[in-house]
């Protein structure tokens, strides 16, 4: 395996940040390509952030506060 490093920015790693892991990902410069070492994602820049884009989704309204509910 090739000596691991990080990349120019850190990214979280898709797989994990869906299952509320906070895990950085390492940059192989032989392959091009980002990966995690707790599971086996591996991948392009513009694919990690693709998938990390998708995942935002969950903390959209995060920071919002619900003062009112209409369930009646």
């Amino acid at each position: 395996m090739a000596q691991a490093g990080k990349g120019k920015l850190n990214y979280r790693c898709p797989s994990c940040f869906m299952r509320d892991l906070d895990i950085d990902m390492f940059f192989d410069r032989d392959k091009g390509e980002y990966y995690c070492l707790r599971c086996q994602y591996s991948g392009t820049e513009a694919d990690v952030l693709e998938k990390n884009e998708m995942i935002r989704f969950r903390y959209r309204a995060m920071h919002t506060r619900y003062e009112k509910f209409d369930f009646d």
